[in-house]
């Protein structure tokens, strides 16, 4: 009698009465099953509650999904600020999904990442991809921090996406964008242009030149790591330049701007990004059947996305008016 008044006395206030403490300890005890045998039954469920004491506060030790998310993107100072920019928008989307703002990041399973990005992006395979990654990244980050245990966006299947040949510039259309190029007020865009069609330059990367990168006495243009769109430097040759007055052999000040009124002025409604890379290559293939040289002049580490994106079949005939026209 004097053991039950204790044992009442020290459960008083928890909830929890002496017959309920029985019961726990028996279903320790069941569930421990061989490992209780030969052990001291108290000091092994004590180790039993501390173990389960610190496996829920890790569980409960979360943030929600939309301050992990931002975390992850502030702490991506590496990143340039047009793709921290694109960053940005796709956590977004993500976080534009009804409930998924508010969502424990430590409690969020694969079902859950699914519906989001189905929701978020579920119309573009590209997109998918993208916010796919985006995702991961974010749990990535929680993981470091300790906000989730796993990555449970790894277990989504990456679509497939279908890469769409980009057609080139037909002969007339480059001579077009050169000629409007030579008008006095897009004169200064001549440089760019002839690095984006006779070196497959990326405007981005045009762009961001400096006076510094255009070597004039070798005759090549150097994209640094801090220029590329995918971090690599690279070298490649200077051409069609050799008519370009000294005065407009410079990258323009709001040069995107200036790119796209000389496109609307030679008279493209509708414009492919890249398509002055994508011609380049085509022409250049056709014309020097050299993948080593023109791969390694167009950053990419194998030739394969070379064959899968950029080589177009064209005539012969055309890539040797292309090149004609350049020199």
């Amino acid at each position: 009698m004097k053991k039950n008044r204790i044992a009442h006395t020290l459960l008083a206030g928890t909830g929890v009465s002496a017959t309920d403490a029985a019961r726990l300890i028996l279903e320790a005890i069941e569930t421990l099953g061989d490992t209780a045998g030969g052990t001291e039954p108290m000091p092994l469920l004590r180790r039993v509650i501390q173990a389960g004491v610190a496996a829920v506060k890790a569980a409960e030790h979360t943030v929600p999904l939309s301050m992990a998310a931002w975390a992850s993107v502030e702490a991506r100072k590496d990143l340039r600020a047009t793709t921290r920019r694109d960053l940005r928008h796709f956590v977004r989307r993500i976080l534009r999904v009804e409930g998924a703002a508010d969502m424990p990041l430590r409690a969020m399973s694969t079902a859950d990442c699914r519906r989001i990005l189905a929701a978020a992006f579920g119309t573009s395979p590209s997109s998918y991809r993208k916010g796919r990654a985006v995702l991961s990244s974010v749990f990535s980050y929680g993981i470091r921090q300790e906000w989730a245990d796993s990555n449970p966006v790894t277990r989504i299947k990456v679509p497939a996406v279908q890469e769409k040949p980009i057609e080139p510039l037909a002969p007339d259309e480059v001579e077009r964008l050169k000629a409007t190029a030579g008008r006095p007020e897009f004169r200064d865009m001549r440089l760019s242009l002839s690095l984006m069609l006779y070196g497959g330059i990326r405007p981005t990367e045009v762009s961001r030149l400096q006076a510094a990168d255009i070597n004039w006495e070798e005759g090549q243009i150097i994209i640094r790591p801090r220029t590329s769109k995918t971090g690599g430097g690279r070298a490649v040759p200077l051409r069609g330049v050799r008519d370009i007055r000294k005065r407009d052999r410079h990258i323009p000040r709001n040069w995107k701007r200036k790119w796209q009124a000389l496109r609307r002025a030679a008279g493209f409604r509708h414009w492919v990004p890249d398509v002055c890379r994508h011609t380049f290559a085509t022409y250049h293939a056709a014309m020097f059947r050299n993948l080593p040289e023109l791969q390694l002049e167009m950053g990419h580490r194998d030739p394969s996305l070379l064959r899968s994106r950029y080589m177009v079949p064209t005539s012969r005939k055309e890539a040797e008016l292309f090149w004609k026209r350049c020199r």
